[in-house]
């Protein structure tokens, strides 16, 4: 995978699926508590955000789901690639996104990856869920974008 420039840093992975299935409405940047190896996986890129979402637990925020593949030169010693890790939020942070999430339809979930400052950092976004019209009229206004910058790149 190659690496690109985010807003953050160096972007690890990106959770395409996220705008497509949610309506992103509130982001926040979050540290994530990581093993050695696990950050070693990261830096080659080896990470998938399948079915991943944000949760809460005695006020401490956990991602859940989120696939980091095991280290190839790790030994003997290796990280569980699908343990649930603690993201690094301030308690006010970690109170706003309770308070969305009990709301009704609301969801956390991570929408990119990046290093900054040599850290890895998780943006996550509080989102609503989007029907199947939603989805279409978002597929139906990209296309017409998309037609709109041809037509004036054309004149």
């Amino acid at each position: 995978m190659t690496k690109k420039k985010s807003s953050g840093g160096a972007l690890i992975a990106q959770n395409k699926k996220a705008r497509h299935l949610y309506e992103l409405l509130e982001f926040f940047e979050a540290g994530i508590a990581l093993a050695g190896t696990e950050v070693k996986s990261l830096r080659a890129g080896q990470v998938s955000f399948t079915d991943s979402y944000v949760t809460i637990h005695n006020n401490e925020a956990w991602i859940v789901g989120m696939h980091i593949a095991p280290y190839a030169n790790a030994g003997y010693v290796q990280h569980d690639p699908d343990r649930d890790r603690k993201l690094l939020l301030h308690a006010r942070e970690i109170d706003t996104l309770r308070a969305r999430v009990e709301q009704k339809g609301l969801t956390v979930v991570p929408v990119k990856l990046y290093f900054k400052n040599s850290r890895v950092k998780l943006e996550i976004a509080v989102g609503r869920g989007k029907k199947l019209h939603d989805k279409r009229q978002d597929i139906k206004q990209r296309d017409v974008e998309r037609e709109t910058r041809r037509e004036i790149m054309s004149h």
